[in-house]
């Protein structure tokens, strides 16, 4: 059974998902594949991790790095869940392009190459907004292309991070 809870962010409202092995989704409101993952039926309750991802949020929101990390449980393909992985690593206020990313799965898998395209939409349908942070991800050029959440949110998010857009 998956769980909801909401939360009011400076950028709009935001919805959380989670079960009981921890946060599944957190999207903006009316966001593209927005609540994509959320089962059927789910109900609201408040669960110990909506208060950990809220904290999160409140902090990151104040402009700062949060220290800690909430328990995820992702669902997804591996490929997927690949892509989310490396872009937990980019760090607060950094960026890193959809062909690197490609690059560094190509080089973990031993392939000559992976399309940055596949990595685009598995950024895309990223499931947990902010906390992966698919907002960090540019063009190989540093343009800001896609967000689910739409670009002038993806460079609000960057600015947020100190980051010049």
């Amino acid at each position: 059974m998956q769980y909801i809870d909401h939360y009011h962010s400076p950028l709009g409202d935001m919805l959380l998902a989670a079960d009981d092995a921890g946060l599944t989704g957190l999207w903006f409101q009316g966001q593209k594949y927005f609540a994509r993952t959320l089962e059927q039926p789910h109900k609201e309750k408040k669960l110990p991790v909506f208060a950990e991802a809220k904290r999160w949020l409140d902090i990151y929101f104040s402009g700062k790095e949060p220290d800690f990390t909430v328990p995820l449980h992702l669902l997804g393909t591996e490929f997927q869940k690949q892509v989310w992985d490396i872009l937990r690593t980019i760090p607060y206020g950094q960026t890193m392009s959809y062909g690197e990313i490609a690059e560094r799965i190509a080089a973990e898998r031993g392939l000559s190459r992976m399309s940055a395209q596949a990595v685009g939409n598995a950024v895309g349908h990223n499931p947990v907004s902010l906390i992966i942070p698919c907002h960090r991800v540019v063009g190989s050029d540093g343009s800001l292309t896609g967000y689910a959440g739409g670009t002038e949110k993806k460079r609000k998010l960057l600015e947020l991070e100190g980051r010049k857009v």
